[in-house]
């Protein structure tokens, strides 16, 4: 009798936590549905490119016949193809690239469809995200969350991301170029292993218009150009009393191209950069941020540090060549 009891008791027990766990099941399957349906829509917007030696990259439709791609993966400028959600493959022409943001434009009549695209209020740390790639036939994705959001930033070439977007999920190869989604499959940016080698990085939807617009219009990015290159440097507290100078920290040269911006202005090699335009300047980055399109053709002063005496140097700031004007492979 005892011992019936207890069995009621064990299965009364089980029916409860078996009723319980019902609601938590069904919200996992649910979950899984509308992920799984995330990756589906999306998938339809995202194309392979065949345009280097080894596994195919990722690409994203970005508008009727174009289409955006991690620049570091596009290795060649012609001989290029793309393949379609449906197995079609068609040749791709490359528009431009912009090497300081990761981003090249392709022409292509690809039979993709155009995705959705999520606002930046979509962009939270901690959110749920998906990389949709297609590194090959099938698409394939990664699940994780964006573990971290911060403003504008430059990248080691001086291009500019208007948001900072580090992703805690795989980027497996190929998957750069690929789409970053939210849960309902909306698109959030594109996905790059070009910009950081400590981890995945997404470039936010703002960057990737502004770019493709200037490469469809321009089929290059206009930047300012010093012909220079330079390091930080610490200034001795005695110089930075005796200068009034505002920092202890300035910009050493130590290259400077003949015939450049810098070199017809009279700057040496040696001199310090402390300023720029009243602005004070204590890292490289400053620097290439200051440089911008809308710079080229106007006058700059730099304030430098020569031979223990602060002067100014006016400088017209030049256009940026390409590498191969410059005679260098991309």
């Amino acid at each position: 009798m005892i011992r019936q009891a207890e069995n009621r008791l064990n299965n009364s027990t089980l029916r409860k936590i078996m009723s319980s766990s019902m609601p938590a099941a069904g919200t996992l399957t649910a979950l899984s549905n509308d992920l799984a349906d995330a990756v589906a829509r999306v998938s339809q917007s995202v194309v392979a490119i065949h345009a280097r030696r080894r596994i195919p990259s990722s690409g994203l439709v970005w508008s009727d016949g174009i289409v955006v791609a991690a620049n570091h993966t596009i290795t060649r400028d012609e001989d290029i193809s793309v393949t379609s959600p449906d197995g079609s493959s068609v040749t791709g022409t490359l528009v431009g690239r912009d090497p300081s943001t990761d981003i090249a434009v392709l022409r292509a009549a690809t039979t993709a469809r155009l995705p959705d695209r999520a606002g930046e209020d979509q962009v939270q740390v901690g959110r749920v995200v998906l990389a949709v790639g297609r590194p090959g036939a099938q698409a394939t994705a990664s699940l994780g969350i964006i573990s971290a959001v911060a403003g504008e930033w430059r990248t080691w070439q001086g291009g500019r991301i208007d948001r900072f977007i580090r992703l805690d999920l795989s980027v497996y190869d190929g998957f750069s170029g690929s789409a970053l989604v939210d849960a309902g499959g909306k698109v959030l940016g594109l996905n790059s292993s070009g910009l950081s080698r400590a981890s995945a990085l997404a470039i936010p939807v703002t960057t990737v218009e502004r770019v493709v617009g200037e490469l469809l219009k321009r089929g290059r990015i206009v930047r300012g150009y010093l012909g220079l290159a330079v390091q930080p440097v610490r200034l001795p507290e005695v110089m930075q009393r005796e200068l009034g100078l505002p920092g202890p920290m300035g910009l050493v040269i130590i290259n400077l191209e003949t015939g450049g911006p810098a070199d017809k202005a009279g700057l040496l090699l040696g001199d310090i950069i402390t300023g720029l335009d009243n602005q004070e300047i204590t890292d490289p980055a400053d620097l290439l941020g200051f440089l911008a399109s809308e710079t080229v053709g106007t006058q700059i002063s730099l304030r430098i540090v020569r031979a223990g005496t602060l002067e100014t140097v006016r400088a017209t700031v030049g256009e940026r060549p390409s590498r191969k004007e410059r005679g260098h492979d991309r």
